[in-house]
């Protein structure tokens, strides 16, 4: 089995990973700022001495909030795009194997679609400091895959699950208030997103890693439910759930992406996976968890 370094273990979908690939079978060395502050992507001594033995990369530390990217930009650009290359650069000075390298990106990079469902192959058009970083790092993936490194890009879409996930995303956030009954603020209503949970980007995460482990070519796949959920119906959902809380309405904000559902059939094709928890069900179980907590 592999040995797999993965950047970010400690968050919403490098925990679920670590947890999956551990089950697997693997090896995982955790690196993430959160558990130990010298684990930081922008230290390219840090990498390269911690990597050492890996077989591949997962990386998926990042500055994560579309609003954290607006507030501090130069931060944003640092981690994401800095980093992106410092973690690249220590996979491919990995002599003893021939390393792959598996990058987490954003469904934020397609912008506002013209057209929905959005396929991978749709054009890239970031709204927003965050999207442009994720756009950049993955141009340096591009790069370091034509000058031989074997890469893949995997481009998430609103994904939850978890009670430990940053408090201010929208779907622990709703579901939080709602179990302790409180005001759901949704800005925008109308705002359509595609929700993926966490238990079903770690399954196709670990089918990404099973192929690039055994050489496998794997092309730039989005992990997407097809299914569209406004931010009014999320929050609807949760108060139901939860029998509590109360919802406000307020304006989008002008850096958000206004809809997005993603089409899964590429990640069927390559993989053989697909979504399998429906949004009713991931809500019912986040409001429960937040409850019990």
């Amino acid at each position: 089995m592999a040995r797999v370094f993965v950047t970010g273990s400690h968050g919403l979908i490098g925990s679920a990973l670590s947890e999956r690939l551990r089950a697997d079978g693997h090896e995982v060395v955790g690196y993430d700022i959160a558990a130990d502050r010298r684990h930081d992507v922008v230290d390219p001594h840090a990498l390269a001495s911690a990597m050492a033995g890996c077989s591949g990369v997962v990386h998926l530390a990042a500055v994560s909030r579309v609003i954290w990217g607006e507030h501090a930009p130069g931060a944003c650009h640092a981690v994401n795009v800095i980093g992106t290359r410092n973690v690249l650069a220590a996979t491919s000075s990995l002599r003893e194997v021939r390393p792959w390298f598996l990058f987490g990106s954003s469904r934020e990079v397609y912008g506002q679609a013209r057209h929905l469902p959005v396929s991978e192959s749709a054009g890239l058009a970031p709204l927003n400091c965050y999207a442009r970083s994720k756009l950049d790092a993955e141009l340096l993936v591009e790069q370091a895959r034509a000058g031989g490194l074997n890469t893949a890009i995997v481009r998430f879409s609103s994904v939850y699950g978890s009670v430990a996930d940053h408090p201010d995303r929208v779907a622990p956030a709703f579901a939080r208030l709602a179990a302790e009954g409180g005001v759901l603020r949704i800005d925008g209503g109308d705002t359509t997103l595609d929700f993926t949970h966490v238990s079903d980007v770690a399954e196709a995460l670990s089918r990404m890693v099973e192929r690039l482990s055994s050489g496998s070519r794997l092309p730039a796949l989005h992990l997407v439910s097809g299914r569209a959920t406004s931010l009014s119906r999320l929050a609807d959902l949760a108060v139901r759930c939860a029998s509590g809380g109360t919802i406000r309405m307020a304006a989008p904000r002008h850096y958000d992406v206004g809809r997005f559902v993603g089409d899964p059939a590429r990640a069927a094709r390559v993989l053989g996976w697909r979504a399998t928890t429906g949004i009713q069900e991931g809500i019912e179980r986040l409001v429960e968890d937040f409850a019990k907590r």
